[in-house]
């Protein structure tokens, strides 16, 4: 079973494309992510599905035109409009190769040691103008961090841990 700490969000299915299951989608990652990864992983009822890639196409900078197996009508592909696509992680740092190209999403899963005090990046908050990182901390409180690389002091994609220093006016613990 996928987990949502396995994966992270690369773009969004937007609509249906002619009638014989193609689907529009935004990409947010190089193309060579589409190109190397085994699957692609949906949110399905609140279970994480893979789905596999026949063939896509580039219909511009940041939209690509997708045909998934097993999805070969207009019906078929609109069950996965407006959905989110994600990756396998291990797959996306493997593609990429370079941790400073990694989306933001990245991040959710990751042990946060703030000012000390642990947590877990548990969600990313992009609704407002600033992104910001949903931290539960270890006594069960919720504390938003922006994301910005000015706070982060380091971090270790293999041992999924990222250290931040930011101003105590920002925390309420």
């Amino acid at each position: 079973m996928i987990t949502r700490d396995e994966i992270i969000s690369i773009g969004k299915f937007n609509k249906t494309h002619g009638i014989n299951g193609e689907i529009s989608a935004t990409n947010n990652v190089p193309m060579k992510v589409l190109e190397g990864c085994s699957c692609i992983v949906c949110d399905i009822d609140g279970i994480f599905v893979p789905f596999f890639i026949k063939d896509f196409r580039s219909k511009s900078q940041d939209t690509v035109l997708l045909t998934i197996d097993d999805i070969t009508s207009d019906q078929d592909a609109m069950t996965l409009v407006n959905k989110d696509i994600y990756v396998k992680r291990d797959e996306y740092t493997d593609i990429v190769g370079d941790e400073n190209e990694v989306p933001i999403d990245f991040f959710v899963g990751f042990k946060a040691v703030v000012n000390g005090v642990e947590g877990k990046i548990a969600d990313i908050d992009d609704t407002t103008a600033n992104v910001l990182f949903v931290i539960e901390t270890i006594n069960g409180r919720s504390i938003l961090i922006p994301a910005v690389e000015d706070f982060i002091t380091d971090f270790d994609s293999k041992q999924r841990i990222i250290k931040m220093e930011v101003p105590d006016e920002l925390l309420e613990f």
